[in-house]
């Protein structure tokens, strides 16, 4: 298997964004660029021809999970992920480091990676999760499906990542809750870089495998990461753990990363991606970037539109006869109406999770060819 590279089609003059080609041995992806979030090697409610036609370059999986069930002997027996579950195009596998901080401090004090305002407790040294133990070796998990102890570190982690058989995988590293202190942030950044190490001595050279930045909301943190994580060999970087309680300091952040990062590398902000923050992330030179937003808001029965969200499960809904966005091209707005969709999903129908999805993920990655379109242009 080849490792991918970036080839640089244009630069802004304006910005850090930049227009390019991600090759990879499963095709090349245009980027910028949604990677789409296939958990368990499925996009939920949709079929991957679904998933493709609603314009789904690339997809990532998660490590933990797939780990958990079915298990990745069963995956690479089946012949890797991407015949095990039918898509032809690239794929990337997660470490299992986003579960440390969802299974572990996310789970105990109800965060998101992005905002805290009104959490007064704090994570320092002495704090240590309720359902998890992290140690220099790796992270203890009790497993949601049955509660025994599942161990994963960097070893652990790139072993299954190679039997899973993605194009890209990334190194381990714990993503720092976003009311974790300065103390606490700096001695897992420490540990991170020395996990880094061990995913490269350990990886399958076959691979390409990304490093992951972290530092939180502490800008000298996002700095020395960035320099001590770029200085490595890896085939491209991701962006990891959290921002602190606003969007601004998220942007702040990215701009310290990405200008200690190669320029001829891959970057890729892993977990962040509403519509509004788009053009925000492009802009500091992100090239692909995955977030569970198109599909997790559809199931809960929201629709991302040009004039703003709409909310289906509302009865207004049932008198009216338009599409959801009459400016969209999408299949779902050129057969269905707001008042068939209401409909369904007022019936709690499973057909109205599909529609959504696909609908949402046609406008998030048609925003995203806007904004290759606008590179392209000049006009960012």
């Amino acid at each position: 298997m080849a490792r991918v590279s970036l080839k640089i089609l244009k630069r802004s003059r304006k910005s850090r964004a930049r227009l390019g080609l991600l090759r990879t041995p499963h095709g090349v992806v245009e980027t910028p660029a949604l990677v789409t979030v296939a958990t368990q090697a499925a996009v939920k409610a949709l079929t991957v021809e679904q998933a493709e036609s609603a314009g789904s370059q690339l997809v990532i999986c998660n490590t933990f999970h797939l780990h958990l069930k079915p298990g990745e002997k069963f995956v690479k027996a089946a012949g890797g992920l991407h015949k095990f579950m039918g898509w032809s195009r690239p794929i990337m596998t997660d470490s299992g480091g986003f579960q440390v901080f969802s299974l572990g401090f996310g789970r105990d004090f109800g965060l998101s990676k992005i905002g805290y305002k009104g959490l007064t407790a704090k994570v320092g040294l002495k704090h240590k999760p309720k359902l998890l133990a992290i140690t220099e070796e790796g992270v203890t998990f009790t497993s949601y499906l049955d509660g025994r102890k599942i161990f994963l570190g960097p070893e652990e982690s790139m072993k299954i990542q190679a039997a899973l058989g993605a194009d890209i995988a990334f190194a381990f590293d714990e993503c720092t809750p976003p009311n974790a202190d300065r103390a606490y942030t700096k001695m897992s950044v420490a540990r991170t870089h020395r996990w880094a190490l061990r995913c490269l001595q350990s990886r399958d050279p076959k691979q390409s495998l990304y490093g992951i930045v972290q530092g939180g909301k502490f800008k000298d943190l996002r700095r020395e990461s960035a320099k001590v994580i770029a200085a490595l060999p890896f085939d491209g970087f991701g962006i990891g753990g959290e921002f602190g309680d606003d969007k601004r300091t998220m942007t702040k952040m990215l701009r310290v990363v990405v200008r200690e990062l190669p320029e001829d590398k891959p970057r890729h902000l892993l977990g962040i991606g509403h519509p509004e923050d788009i053009v925000r992330i492009v802009k500091e030179g992100v090239d692909t970037f995955d977030c569970t937003v198109p599909t997790q808001y559809a199931r809960h029965g929201t629709a991302f539109t040009t004039r703003g969200r709409v909310e289906i499960n509302s009865s207004k809904h049932l008198k009216s006869r338009w599409p959801l966005d009459a400016a969209c091209g999408c299949p779902v707005c050129a057969k269905y109406s707001r008042a068939y969709l209401c409909h369904l999903y007022r019936a709690k129908e499973m057909t109205a999770g599909t529609l959504l999805t696909i609908h949402n993920l046609w406008y998030f990655n048609e925003a995203v060819r806007r904004v290759r379109e606008d590179i392209r242009r000049g006009r960012i």
